[in-house]
């Protein structure tokens, strides 16, 4: 590892949380003259490159900016270059740098450094809103809020899988929600189909994804994750409130797919260009019934498969009186298999958006699964 990225790795541990980007800058103009160095976010919605400091928002497709974000890798014009500014496949956006030389050891270098500045930024996000505040092209409703702050992120990439996920309407949304965690054995993954309006909505959701947590974490089944999610809800609201939901478990090591169907959203594969709806047990919404009996499915993935979760509030989106519906979701998701998970996340939720001529009015949850096969 070359001395500029030690000595930027070095700036980003020792600079107050709120001065990250400042503090790496000071390491570029020292080691590589350069002296213009900017942090643009990604927003809420997926539409807008937003500078942390100064500048205008960046939205166009063909900007080498939005280039960087989506190909995952450096772009150099006039001597400004463009880096991705990623974790884990969580992309929080793109770093922006002037003068720079087309030398492909300092471009490594610095692709290093941005790297190195995602992970520090994920590490210091909890502790100051500057980061948070910076990524908001408008201002996010209370119930928004809250569901945004209960996500672990929006993407995921292991080398058995690769995962991602979107909430809409971006900056207004109630209940949608979306979770997961990996201990490099197994994937949990869970969608709620949320219930209700504004904060109360949020309210539900957040207890719904705490007691599935808790659950996990004390290493329950999933059947048993969603009896405990199930009492939860049920103790405090009585049957008056509850929610929908789609528990899955993945195997890592043979592809095995166990599944707890609460109601949830729709399943959908895309194996071989082939779309087809997963069957699922229908069983009911946590929090309907006191002591409800949950019960696994299982299914084998195959290498190259993709899992889609969508909401209701994708195929009853409505424009010009006329519904999303199965047709044209079916027919979309098919032109996505090139995609990363993220980018046919965020295509599909611009399609939406464009049907509509607007933001959704109802809760769509979008979340997409890659299966690359077990890996030693």
């Amino acid at each position: 590892m070359s001395e500029p990225v030690n000595q930027a790795r070095r700036a980003l541990n020792e600079t107050p949380a709120d001065r990250l980007v400042g503090g790496v800058g000071d390491v570029l103009v020292r080691s590589y003259g350069i002296t213009d160095v900017e942090l643009y976010q990604v927003d809420y919605r997926l539409s807008e490159l937003l500078p942390l400091t100064e500048g205008d928002p960046i939205t166009s497709p063909g900007h080498p900016a939005w280039r960087a974000f989506d190909h995952q890798s450096p772009i150099l014009t006039d001597g400004t270059a463009w880096f991705p500014v990623s974790m884990r496949g969580e992309r929080r956006g793109v770093l922006c740098l002037s003068p720079v030389p087309d030398d492909r050891e300092v471009l490594a270098a610095l692709a290093d450094i941005s790297t190195a500045l995602a992970h520090e930024l994920a590490a210091v996000s909890a502790g100051t809103d500057v980061y948070r505040a910076a990524r908001r092209a408008q201002r996010l409703t209370l119930a928004a809020e809250m569901q945004w702050d209960l996500l672990p992120g929006r993407s995921r990439i292991r080398p058995s899988f690769s995962l991602a996920g979107q909430l809409e309407p971006a900056y207004a949304v109630r209940g949608g929600s979306f979770d997961w965690s990996d201990d490099g054995q197994r994937l949990w993954l869970s969608t709620i189909n949320g219930t209700g309006e504004g904060v109360s909505a949020s309210l539900l959701t957040s207890l719904a994804t705490h007691a599935l947590r808790n659950a996990r974490r004390a290493g329950l089944s999933l059947a048993d994750q969603s009896a405990l999610a199930d009492q939860a809800l049920y103790d405090l609201y009585r049957g008056e409130r509850h929610l929908s939901a789609l528990l899955m478990e993945l195997d890592l090591r043979s592809g095995m797919m166990t599944v707890v169907d609460a109601g949830s959203p729709r399943l959908v594969l895309l194996r071989d260009g082939e779309v087809t709806e997963q069957p699922l047990e229908a069983q009911f919404p946590l929090g309907m019934f006191e002591a409800t009996d949950y019960h696994e499915q299982k299914f084998p993935l195959e290498r190259g498969d993709r899992l889609f979760v969508v909401s209701d509030g994708v195929l009853e989106a409505t424009g010009q009186n006329v519904r999303y519906g199965e047709t044209a979701l079916d027919r979309f998701l098919r032109r996505t298999g090139p995609m990363a998970p993220l980018d046919a996340v965020r295509s599909l939720i611009g399609d939406l958006r464009a049907f509509v001529a607007g933001d959704l009015v109802n809760d769509a949850v979008v979340v997409c699964l890659d299966w690359n096969g077990p890996q030693p």
